[in-house]
């Protein structure tokens, strides 16, 4: 599900004020969805090698520290900042966990004033960006292959706003409420253990041809590709599950394991029963698989 839908297409300068419940797969989704090229910040201490943030600056990705990393790295934040700013300035795009924790539940957490201090900041030097509030609810935070529900709220421009002092906060109070009050409205509050709720909420018919059509194609997607998604399945729940990153990093996985699964296949293959076999796999294996996630439960039990 998608709403305001054409607002994809916006152009900066623009903030992107999102709920965060499910690590980086909240920042690719909205990354592939909208025309433009965005920048995300991430929380600094994925930073602390070099190497990885050489690779997370080529993916335009920016650090933001918190107390929690560290009073001392604090002041590295005006460095983001001015980064930011810059972006602005092109007419860029800037995404901001406005929770600024990640966490597997839906629920919208109270909100933090750092996208609220940067729209200030821009405003402040002339620049006339605009707050644009989203909210994302996924079906699962442990399936592969699930809903996803993006709600895309309103655009905030400067001129909105009552408020015009800066100093006193009243500004970031009324951009933060703002945001607030959008986000309440686009993301859901579902129990935990409501899985009837979960169900109604996310669920989507198949037409009965379909399913009629795809169960046989879609044992063959369950029994071919058991063999990669169960062992990885055990490794990144053991690794990634207490943090909260579960389904983001297995989804990653599984796009990069993926090609070399199917090379296994058809090198296997090839060594029985000849050159043909590997177009048969090349073609069936992708679809086998998209018809078991196209019936497979997209919601917990």
């Amino acid at each position: 599900m998608l709403t305001n839908k054409a607002l994809l297409s916006s152009s900066g300068p623009l903030i992107l004020a999102v709920n965060h419940p499910n690590s980086f797969l909240d920042a690719v989704i909205l990354d592939t969805l909208f025309e433009q090229p965005i920048y995300s910040l991430a929380r600094g201490d994925a930073f602390n090698k070099k190497w990885i943030a050489k690779i997370l600056a080529a993916l335009k990705i920016l650090p933001v520290y918190r107390e929690r990393e560290g009073k001392e790295h604090l002041h590295r934040n005006y460095h983001t900042f001015d980064a930011c700013l810059q972006i602005f300035k092109k007419n860029g795009i800037v995404l901001i966990f406005t929770e600024a924790l990640c966490e597997n539940e839906w629920h919208l957490r109270p909100l933090k004033k750092g996208s609220a201090r940067l729209a200030a900041t821009a405003w402040e030097k002339g620049i006339p960006l605009k707050v644009l509030p989203i909210g994302l609810n996924y079906s699962s935070f442990r399936l592969f292959g699930k809903n996803v529900h993006l709600h895309i709220g309103l655009p905030i421009a400067r001129d909105q706003l009552k408020s015009s002092v800066y100093e006193d906060g009243k500004l970031l109070n009324e951009v933060t409420e703002n945001v607030e009050t959008q986000l309440k409205a686009m993301v859901y509050e579902i129990d935990a253990g409501d899985k009837k709720k979960q169900a109604e909420i996310f669920k989507t018919p198949i037409p009965l041809l379909q399913k009629t059509v795809l169960t046989i194609p879609a044992i063959l997607g369950f029994i071919t590709h058991c063999f990669l998604y169960w062992p990885l399945q055990k490794i990144v729940w053991k690794k990634a599950a207490p943090m909260g990153h579960f389904d983001a990093v297995m989804t990653a996985l599984l796009f990069l394991f993926y090609p070399f699964y199917l090379m296994a296949w058809i090198v296997t293959g090839i060594s029985f029963t000849g050159s043909w076999y590997w177009l048969l796999v090349l073609i069936s294996f992708p679809f086998f698989a998209w018809s078991y996630v196209r019936l497979k439960p997209q919601t917990d039990k």
